[in-house]
């Protein structure tokens, strides 16, 4: 028995046409991911934990749309499974110390650190990573690697962090963190006080959750994927992490721009072209948000009011 084609099509209310292109466009989609396969591929291997979103920013593939990009390479097996936080590595005492950056304006880098540590299993051990940002920029300027929860990585990675900077960019800087007992030694706030900066601390997790998103973005998207067998391992790859996060990861919140790019760009810009950032918490007020527009209504340069959560 015979079967014509055309009355099929027909039956259907398409044309041999449409059909046509339909299988063209399809092939053209098989030949745009084989080519993209490599790339991502790629990226991945130097930020295992890429979501696709930003790998489809990062990218900037012609001929396909984020949805489409996301969809495909989903399917293909490239979603990046979140990870849960099991272990605790605050341990709160009495501090007299105030959360001083609740609300505030932030015109530039250098205004605001924030600090945390972190646990990684290495091993059959559990050893924890501490780092320090700077919030205008996201850049990681300071990190240590250690193998106990003393104060002497926190140490170091401040003294990585002042290294950073000239000493005149440090004036009116507000160091923050959780109420950790790293953060009260004696050593470090000898050294905050020493370089004339303010200390901050946070009741809450939220309060000091930009710290708490780079720890998340270290381990998750990067050194969980390694694998480290043995502590050197974790150094070497905290610093690969680390050089790729500030060069090269796209941040949505600077407007898909990696922190050093974006400090690049911002030291170019007109102080009227610049950002003007409110740090704003769940914790606020659901009034303040709309006091902080009204208060930085006459400031100079696009308002972006970030949620610290």
């Amino acid at each position: 028995m015979r079967y014509s084609l055309n009355a099929l099509y027909a039956s259907q209310h398409i044309s041999k046409q449409a059909v046509l292109e339909h299988f063209a466009r399809e092939q053209a989609d098989r030949e745009l991911i084989s080519s993209l396969l490599p790339r991502v591929d790629a990226e991945r291997s130097r930020h295992p934990g890429c979501g696709l979103e930003k790998l489809y920013w990062k990218l900037a593939p012609e001929g396909i749309g984020r949805d489409k990009f996301c969809g495909i390479f989903m399917e293909l097996g490239y979603g990046v499974r979140p990870v849960r936080r099991r272990w605790r590595t605050t341990f709160s005492v009495f501090t007299v110390f105030e959360n001083l950056i609740e609300s505030r304006l932030v015109t530039g880098p250098n205004q605001v650190w924030q600090s945390d540590t972190t646990y990684i299993k290495v091993g059959r051990q559990w050893c924890y990573l501490t780092f320090i940002i700077d919030v205008y920029t996201r850049e990681i300027l300071g990190y240590a690697s250690s193998r106990s929860l003393r104060a002497e990585a926190n140490l170091r990675a401040l003294k990585r962090a002042l290294s950073q900077v000239e000493p005149h960019e440090l004036v009116g800087l507000i160091h923050h963190s959780d109420r950790g007992r790293q953060y009260h030694s004696a050593s470090y706030l000898q050294l905050l006080r020493r370089y004339g900066i303010q200390v901050s601390m946070g009741q809450i997790a939220q309060d000091n959750a930009y710290a708490e998103r780079i720890n998340g973005i270290i381990k998750a998207e990067y050194i969980q994927h390694w694998v480290p067998q043995a502590f050197a391992q974790l150094k070497r790859y905290t610093r690969k992490a680390v050089e790729h996060y500030n060069r090269e990861r796209l941040h949505r919140g600077l407007d898909r721009q990696a922190p050093r790019t974006f400090l690049n760009r911002w030291k170019q810009q007109e102080v009227q072209q610049r950002k003007i950032q409110v740090i704003y918490s769940l914790e606020s007020p659901k009034f303040m948000e709309g006091n902080l527009h009204k208060c930085v209504s006459s400031a100079q340069g696009p308002i972006c009011v970030l949620s610290v959560n």
